[in-house]
């Protein structure tokens, strides 16, 4: 019975969302986090104040995604405004007007580098709004850029998911680089069978297959050095693989290599010196995540600085601090041990969004009326995808109350329970779950990583491989996580269109975890493992 409560609010979820006029996510959202609610209350009897502290975690925890949507949106309205947009349309048809040579040079290759650099769903937000300002439809791109934005995302974060996901179990630092290694090789299998179906999400089957040499090279471009330099480190290979693939991708279009000749427009040369005023705000939030992101440029310490600056007593209500870096916790609410912050600088919104649109609006010389609307048109964007991800956050936190009983934690072991010894076949799929209730890679590694190795220290597997597994399920869970789908819809203003996201993602998902299981499963054979 707690297995089937469990899954009950996800299978409604779905079934709420994907139905024949389907119900928007903002409504679904927060009337399944209703019933969670009640479940939590009544059957699971968790203790009522426990749970409104988790409520009101999960409403604190909103702030984060909602920024970043906020902050990507207005980073799109900007380059609109200021007419950005329309030079690069025109500087990428010059570069190659093959819709093919445009989609991995900004969905694959681009993205790949950003989610390399800083994750938290920026990837998407960036790539998505410049692939449908160059025309391509909005509903095709949230489902494109969701599915192409999993290949790197292990290392994404410069690495975050794999060296901070797996920090709980204590691992040796061997042990991290062998599961670093292993997630490599998976992704890099899946990246040849994903790329070509993700991209036919958005084109043909025939126009895949006719420029199908230039896919794969911009492919490997990415993931020769990913997976080569994850042999030695398990920090950067996302963001230099993204860095060299996007710089091979770019000069192979130019030259036609692998590619169906199209007749370019007959359009004037783009003058370089436009181009890169109009790349300017792009390069500012590129170089703003790097340096703010590597640890050894200092920067990145200086943003997650927890060294207490004030706080502020709430009494049973919980306390309230400030550290130096603007890093707001409130500890202990309710007086229930439930905590949550938001890293004000740290978060990809503030830096390097609303920076780069600041220095952008005094760049490009924009009325200061002009520069209002961008604000207030972007305020009202993400107004629906604030409900649906309060609503979200608020289901998540609620699952996840409970500690070794809750009900996230019922249905990974449960799901691993009837699996047993054939584990391998499986063990991506629960990595997947945990993104897609938490949104994370990394969260679905701290929340099932415990899990993972108990199971494979049980059944004799491969630690390493079992762990190399989590990790690639959590990465191909952005796919269908809620956070994701519902954020690419809000940067894009897809309206209601959520559920039939997730219809469209489901599917690669699935195979990216057969691919998954199929690697393993070699591996083992092979005893390479």
């Amino acid at each position: 019975m707690a297995l089937l409560l469990s899954v009950l609010p996800i299978a409604l979820l779905i079934y709420l969302m994907v139905k024949p006029k389907g119900w928007p996510s903002y409504v679904a959202l927060p009337a399944i986090a209703l019933l969670v609610y009640v479940l939590q209350l009544g059957y699971f009897s968790n203790a009522f104040m426990v749970l409104n502290a988790n409520v009101l975690a999960g409403m604190i925890a909103t702030l984060t995604p909602i920024t970043i949507i906020f902050g990507a949106v207005l980073f799109n309205q900007m380059m609109a405004a200021s007419g950005n947009i329309s030079v690069l349309q025109r500087w990428l048809g010059n570069i190659s007007p093959n819709p093919v040579a445009q989609l991995m040079i900004i969905g694959w290759a681009f993205a790949f580098m950003i989610e390399g650099a800083s994750g938290f769903g920026t990837p998407t937000a960036i790539a998505a709004p410049i692939l449908m300002s160059l025309g391509y439809p909005p509903f095709k791109v949230a489902v494109f850029t969701l599915v192409m934005n999993s290949v790197p995302v292990s290392f994404g974060a410069v690495g975050t998911p794999t060296w901070f996901g797996f920090e709980p179990l204590k691992l040796s630092e061997a042990v991290i680089l062998e599961v670093g290694q292993l997630s490599a090789l998976i992704h890099f299998v899946a990246a040849l069978v994903i790329a070509p179906l993700a991209l036919t999400l958005i084109v043909s089957w025939q126009s895949v297959k006719r420029n199908w040499l230039y896919v794969y090279l911009s492919v490997l471009a990415c993931t020769v050095p990913y997976y080569l330099l994850a042999q030695v480190n398990y920090e950067f290979p996302s963001l230099v693989g993204g860095a060299i693939g996007l710089l091979l991708s770019v000069v192979l279009a130019n030259k036609g290599v692998g590619l169906e000749r199209i007749e370019r427009a007959s359009e004037q040369p783009v003058d370089f010196a436009v181009v890169m005023r109009a790349l300017l705000p792009i390069f500012m939030l590129i170089v703003i995540l790097v340096v703010t992101r590597i640890p050894q440029l200092g920067i990145k310490g200086l943003l997650i600085d927890v060294t207490r600056w004030f706080a502020l007593n709430l009494g049973a209500l919980g306390q309230i601090e400030v550290s130096q870096s603007l890093i707001v916790v409130w500890k202990d609410i309710l007086s229930q041990g439930v905590s949550a912050d938001y890293k004000t600088l740290y978060v990809p919104a503030l830096i390097p969004f609303v920076v780069t649109v600041a220095v952008s609006v005094f760049i490009y010389k924009l009325p200061r009326g002009q520069a209002r609307q961008i604000f207030s048109q972007s305020f009202a964007q993400v107004r629906k995808p604030f409900l649906a991800l309060l609503g979200a956050l608020i289901m998540v936190k609620l699952m996840l109350a409970g500690g070794e009983r809750s009900m996230v934690v019922i249905i990974g072991e449960s799901f691993a329970g009837f699996a047993g010894d054939k584990w391998t076949y499986f063990a991506s799929y629960l990595g997947a779950i945990g993104a897609f209730f938490s949104g994370s890679n990394t969260v679905s590694n701290l929340t099932f990583g415990g899990i993972q190795l108990s199971i494979a220290e049980a059944t004799s597997l491969s630690v390493p491989l079992v762990l190399a597994l989590q990790s690639v399920g959590g990465a191909m869970g952005n796919m269908v996580c809620l956070n994701n789908i519902i954020a690419v819809c809000g940067v894009l203003d897809v309206n209601n269109q959520e559920g039939a996201v997730l219809r469209k993602t489901f599917a690669p998902m699935l195979v990216y975890g057969v691919i998954a299981a199929i690697v393993a499963v070699l591996l083992l054979v092979m005893g390479r493992v």
